[in-house]
């Protein structure tokens, strides 16, 4: 798919993002508490990722990401694998989501869908939850040979876009913007960064000021926030909003709090109540719509809904 293709979707109507993989798989039996997170299933249950990217394909997502966020060579040398091995599995991860994507699309002919290739920070690689701290420095030149193979890797396999997300450190957004447009030039892609509130993000920069930087480079197709509660959303948006043009998208959690050392999520008063905040959303100016961590096909499903009445 090229560029034009998805900004005209985002430019003419709402668009709906899948929602949390590692959720889904665990209800599938899949175990997800290493530092691999979900990636093991690339490994042990392929069939059951395909079967999650489906379920969100039936919600009525238009946007498969890849089970790529933790999925990184050094990553499953770590855990006893070859990189060959690693590497395999990461172009793997892209083929299942795409065949998801074109099996539904045989059934469904006025459908047409996108295959986002997730792209985690730094701080997911290290797997003690600083992906929502931003705590960790690296210079350019560092981000970008992490970054690097995996990209190519995801790109070869033909992804339609990049999603590079829950970002919380703005020097390696940057660092891995550069990266993507000098390497991957004409690839699209999306940045949505992790934040501490409405108005920051987790290393504390100015979100404005970032998604001001993000917007004003090349192939970007949107720029928003992900993996926080869904309290959050709403005063983000209206932040975006006032500060850049082009779409938005954002895809909260579902408010469970997260514990990276034991690598379990919490269940909490407010959580799960995702489709009470979808029509907020709108209004503050979404264009792209899905979900986090925790969140499922049903919650999908019901902004699938609300974005229809629209």
């Amino acid at each position: 798919m090229q560029v034009k293709s998805f900004k005209q979707l985002t430019a003419t109507g709402l668009m709906i993002s899948d929602g949390a993989m590692a959720t889904e798989l665990e209800k599938r039996g899949v175990t997800t508490d290493s530092a691999l997170w979900s990636a093991t299933a690339m490994l042990e249950r392929p069939a059951a990722i395909a079967a999650v990217h489906q379920s969100y394909f039936e919600a009525g997502a238009q946007i498969a990401t890849t089970n790529t966020y933790q999925a990184n060579v050094p990553a499953f040398v770590q855990a006893g694998l070859s990189a060959e091995t690693g590497r395999h599995l990461i172009q793997t991860a892209v083929e299942i989501a795409t065949k998801a994507r074109d099996d539904y699309a045989i059934l469904h002919t006025d459908f047409t869908g996108f295959v986002a290739g997730s792209i985690g920070p730094y701080g997911a690689y290290l797997a003690d939850g600083s992906e929502y701290t931003g705590k960790y420095h690296l210079d350019e030149v560092a981000y970008q040979a992490f970054h690097r193979e995996r990209l190519q890797l995801i790109t070869q396999a033909g992804v339609d876009l990049l999603a590079l997300e829950t970002m919380p450190n703005f020097a390696e957004v940057q660092a891995l913007v550069n990266l993507v447009t000098t390497e991957f030039a004409n690839q699209p892609y999306w940045v949505s960064f992790s934040i501490q509130d409405s108005k920051t993000l987790c290393d504390g920069t100015d979100l404005a000021t970032a998604a001001q930087w993000v917007a004003g480079q090349p192939n970007v197709v949107a720029v928003g926030v992900n993996c926080t509660r869904l309290e959050n959303i709403e005063p983000a948006l209206k932040t975006l909003r006032a500060a850049v043009k082009i779409p938005l998208i954002v895809y909260p959690n579902s408010g469970d709090e997260y514990d990276p050392v034991t690598k379990t999520w919490q269940k909490t008063a407010a959580a799960h109540q995702y489709a009470d905040f979808v029509a907020s959303w709108i209004t503050a100016g979404a264009n792209i719509i899905g979900g986090c961590c925790r969140t499922t096909p049903q919650d999908i499903a019901a902004a699938a809904k609300i974005v229809a009445a629209q």
